[in-house]
């Protein structure tokens, strides 16, 4: 689908989604319940879609009733394994790294393997935090162009990774050790850089009710024979998506943004105060380390791209990784609408300019990020812009365009 539109300033009030990063902790930990689990405000984006077909395939039962889920866990029932065993279990993760990486070390818990598949560019994303330590843990990792298998039964004990690729591995073996039947400790051979993110799902344990004893986020003790307790929870709204929306207010449209939580555990809380450091009167520079939220670089990149001064995003080589190579895709997108935007190896940097020309085709490279910042920096253009492949903002936000025109926005769509 491409949509074209028509540069305005946006007007009203808005709701972001559920967040996603709550939504795949509070399914898994649902699943792996014994009981019933009751989640509300939950988006059936296709992020979250691939986590409940892949908690289905592990044996939990999900039901859907508008936002809210119901979910039968099937509790801590470790199979019987052997090696060579046939009719592995298939888990299609679609695009969705977190279904991916939270779920490998829990089927290697329950079911001694699965294999995985995915789309776009998710087999194609780092997992060597997991080659390296499941070769050490004597477990059978095979990597295809089309499938991840992995087999072997996971066993408590002492277990390392370092912590500057991706928390999700981490969070994957916080979710999966309390269900060995012995104590486990996980460190962390470098810092962190999503500290936040790791969190999240320690206070989604604690709601669960499975204990976790830690250091800094670089040291844990999980003990073993834990039993995830059934839950009735609410998931709070998304600050990842929330900060389309300030880029927009920052950029001069009059948005309201409406039921966030500034307690929130999730990193991108941060974004209004990164707005603060682009906004301003006078000329200036602002240097932002993205390294905790880099999901916020592309509504960041929008709002720098007409900032009165100029912008460094740095710290954000990690980018390079994500649905598409983002440094690249920021670069082009918004060049091409005319921003000046520098990418280098790590970092972007961006001269502001009072409006952008516009008048352009831009392919957001399947990216759903992409997409909803050149919806967002389209605000600030002379011309009409046409996002090609606009539908791929459904992997995290359906709503989005639909949002965009209740704001005023106008745009037309064509299927091609």
């Amino acid at each position: 689908m491409n949509v074209t539109i028509t540069p305005t300033r946006l007007r009203g009030t808005v709701t972001p989604p559920p967040s996603k990063s709550q939504s795949h902790r509070f399914l898994l930990a649902a699943a792996l319940a014994e009981g019933e689990s009751v989640i509300q405000n939950v988006t059936l984006c296709d992020d979250v879609a691939a986590t409940i077909r892949c908690v289905t395939a592990l044996g939990a039962a999900v039901t859907a009733e508008g936002s809210t889920l119901t979910v039968c866990g099937m509790g801590n029932r470790r199979i019987p394994w052997a090696p060579c065993m046939c009719g592995m279990t298939h888990l299609p993760c679609g695009q969705s790294a977190s279904t991916l990486r939270f779920l490998m070390p829990v089927a290697l818990a329950l079911v001694g393997g699965a294999f995985f598949t995915g789309e776009g560019r998710l087999l194609a994303r780092p997992m060597e935090p997991y080659a390296e330590l499941f070769a050490r843990k004597g477990l059978f990792y095979a990597r295809e162009a089309q499938a991840i298998t992995v087999e072997g039964r996971l066993e408590a004990g002492d277990f390392e990774l370092p912590g500057n690729v991706s928390s999700q591995f981490v969070s994957g073996l916080l979710f999966a050790l309390p269900l060995l039947e012995g104590d486990s400790t996980l460190r962390l051979t470098t810092p962190p850089e999503s500290a936040d993110y790791i969190a999240m799902t320690l206070d989604t344990l604690k709601r669960f009710g499975i204990t976790v004893e830690y250091e800094n986020f670089s040291r844990f003790h999980i003990p073993g024979g834990q039993t995830y307790r059934p839950r009735a929870l609410t998931v709070e709204a998304d600050w990842s998506q929330a900060a389309f929306w300030y880029a927009a207010a920052g950029l001069g449209s009059e948005i309201t943004v409406e039921g966030m939580d500034p307690r929130s555990l999730q990193g991108d809380r941060v974004f209004p105060h990164w707005g603060e450091l682009m906004g301003g009167e006078e000329p200036h520079a602002a240097s932002i380390d993205v390294s905790r939220s880099p999901d916020l670089v592309p509504p960041a990149a929008a709002r720098g791209a007409c900032m009165n001064g100029t912008l460094f995003l740095k710290r954000a080589g990690r980018l390079r990784l994500k649905e598409s190579d983002r440094l690249s895709a920021i670069t082009e997108v918004l060049t091409a609408m005319g921003a000046n935007v520098t990418g280098e190896a790590d970092r972007l940097i961006i001269e502001g300019t009072p409006t952008l020309p516009g008048g352009c085709a831009v392919d957001c490279r399947g990216d759903h990020r992409i997409a909803m910042m050149a919806a967002v920096a389209a605000t600030r253009c002379a011309a009409p812009v046409t996002v090609t492949g606009a539908e791929c903002v459904a992997k995290s936000y359906p709503r989005f365009w639909e949002d965009y025109v209740l704001l005023g926005g106008n745009i037309e769509t064509s299927e091609v």
